[in-house]
């Protein structure tokens, strides 16, 4: 399940504002350890696509069943994806040894 949280969804309505609205991906991104990411692009198969406040929202079915639940909200700083993956290599997954977590 991919729910999208209200914040969230006044906040890609401001995005899209002033430019053509277009789907948005969530994806898993490496950069420090596993974590999902948001970027737009166009839905493919065996893409998902959950509707909220008329924007779609995209994953890949695979990634969902394996992320699931997953939960996109906003907070005062950006977004939050929240999901079931757990980080590959705990803190240090990036390799900088923590400089890029916080305690």
């Amino acid at each position: 399940m991919l729910t999208v949280i209200e914040s969230a969804v006044q906040a890609v309505a401001e995005y899209f504002n002033t430019m053509d609205v277009r789907p948005v991906r969530n994806y898993l991104s490496q950069g420090c350890g596993r974590q999902l990411a948001m970027a737009l692009d166009e839905a493919r198969p065996p893409d998902t696509v959950a509707e909220a406040g008329g924007f779609q929202f995209i994953m890949d079915q695979a990634l969902l069943d394996q992320a699931q639940p997953v939960q996109i909200d906003c907070a005062d700083m950006g977004f939050r994806i929240f999901s079931s993956l757990q980080p590959a290599g705990g803190c240090q997954g990036c390799g900088t040894a923590g400089s890029c977590c916080s305690s």
